[in-house]
């Protein structure tokens, strides 16, 4: 049995943002399942999060606590994209350059033995640098799918202006085509409004090509010709398919019980499949109209459905409308059990990749209605190259017709969506496999040998 001192040692650093960090963790979890010890560099006020690793592997992961570096962008005590929205990215990015010199301290004054990698998120593309300087190799954690890394760079080797005509990805598989509007936000505000910060970003985020590894939340039966395509992009073979993490969490089996939920319980009284699951992730709140003509297409819909809202502003009356039908929830839900209850068949979501994930691992039809970020590239993916999922809507300030909304909801969540279900329900056994026995878990098995030969 490896003692501490010759187990692998790996430094992870991850980007305070719910649909960053969780992942990174989870990865971490499977890490030290397989022998290796962890430093995971924090913040005060994101140091809740590595409680359950803490307690999982109180001698294999150690938390090193930095003070988060004040922003004038930043209101005093948010460290985390949650508590501020999209708009907190380029800021929270530019905090947490200064923490170089911090890392670098702490690392050079490390008893034996040090670290021997870093494993960083995308966003932190400055770690390169940083692991050039003190002498380790950098993997680049991805917590999205290749195919919307491989656009991002795509966009900053290649798209220097603005444009009217549709951007056509030459280089890629399959050749995608975006309007301008439906490429990813962050690359979009670089075009819109120049800044010194953007002009960071984009460098930074160049270097996560060059890093030692790339390690994405992904699997090959999701994008395997995307996968192949940044191994002949970066030059090499260390690139690893290690997802859906969302299946390898500390506790992936539902811990909340049916009883003690009001919503589980409201899903065991309705049919299989026969509820569709309404949530637009945790940063996006809808206007007052996209309210309405939503609750207008869900009453027309004719579907059970639950909905659940942040800040939206939901019409007064429309509980008492569908009572019985429908349910609303204000607030936290527990989204990953409700998608693997039996009585869920359908999610319309804004495409985010963690909600996409846990959507397809479900064995769930998604909506899609992308709206902003990286959501257009992953409905792209589902729609037209997987076909396991249904564009219903498009645009984080569109409105929708309630009449063409509800007609395709009740359409895709009834007959009209068999074909849809059955493609979902045998990605779903593809995923599981990936992670079980097949090449999620072989690359996992061969990350963990990459790091040991360090």
């Amino acid at each position: 049995m490896d003692t501490p001192e010759t187990k692998p040692h790996v430094m992870v650093f991850p980007f305070p943002a719910q649909g960053h960090l969780l992942p990174l963790l989870d990865l971490t979890h499977q890490l030290c399942l397989r022998g290796v010890n962890v430093s995971v560099i924090i913040t005060p006020q994101n140091l809740q999060y590595l409680s359950p690793l803490l307690s999982a592997h109180p001698s294999s992961v150690t938390s090193v606590v930095f003070p988060f570096p004040p922003h004038p962008s930043l209101p005093p005590g948010v460290e985390n994209v949650k508590d501020i929205g999209n708009s907190g990215n380029l800021p929270i990015m530019a905090s947490l350059r200064q923490l170089r010199d911090p890392i670098t301290l702490w690392f050079r004054s490390h008893q034996t033995p040090p670290p021997v990698a870093l494993i960083s998120d995308f966003f932190l593309g400055w770690t390169q640098d940083l692991c050039h300087q003190i002498g380790i190799p950098r993997f680049a954690f991805f917590s999205s799918g290749p195919f919307l890394a491989s656009v991002l760079q795509f966009c900053f080797d290649n798209v220097k202006s603005r444009t009217l005509e549709p951007v056509r990805f030459y280089d890629l598989p399959r050749a995608p085509v975006f309007e301008e509007e439906h490429l990813p936000s962050v690359f979009r505000r670089s075009l819109q409004s120049p800044s010194p910060d953007l002009e960071t970003l984009k460098a930074e985020y160049s270097m996560n090509f060059l890093s030692y590894g790339c390690v994405f939340n992904t699997a090959e039966c999701l994008e395997a010709e995307y996968l192949e395509y940044v191994k002949k992009r970066v030059g090499h073979d260390r690139v690893y398919g290690v997802g859906p993490l969302c299946l390898l969490g500390l506790d992936p089996v539902s811990t909340v019980k049916s009883s003690s939920c009001p919503l589980l319980s409201w899903l065991d009284g309705c049919p299989g499949r026969s509820v569709l699951y309404i949530c637009f992730g945790s940063q996006k709140a809808l206007t007052n109209d996209q309210c309405d003509a939503l609750a207008l297409g869900l009453e027309k819909s004719m579907t059970r459905f639950v909905w659940v809202v942040k800040k939206d502003p939901v019409p007064e009356d429309f509980e008492e409308r569908v009572a019985g039908r429908g349910m609303v929830i204000r607030g936290w839900a527990p989204q990953l059990e409700a998608l693997r209850h039996v009585a869920v068949g359908g999610f319309l979501s804004h495409c985010g990749w963690n909600s996409v994930l846990e959507g397809l691992t479900s064995g769930t039809m998604i909506l899609g209605w992308p709206m902003e970020a990286d959501q257009f590239v992953n409905a792209r993916l589902l729609v037209e190259d997987l076909d396991v999922a249904v564009r219903v809507c498009e645009g984080g300030g569109t409105v929708p017709d309630p009449d063409e909304l509800g007609r395709v909801i009740g359409e895709t969540m009834g007959e009209s969506g068999r074909e849809v279900r059955a493609r979902v329900e045998e990605m779903q056994r593809k995923l599981v496999g990936s992670v079980t026995e097949g090449s999620s878990f072989a690359d996992l098995e061969r990350l963990v040998r990459d790091i040991a030969l360090i």
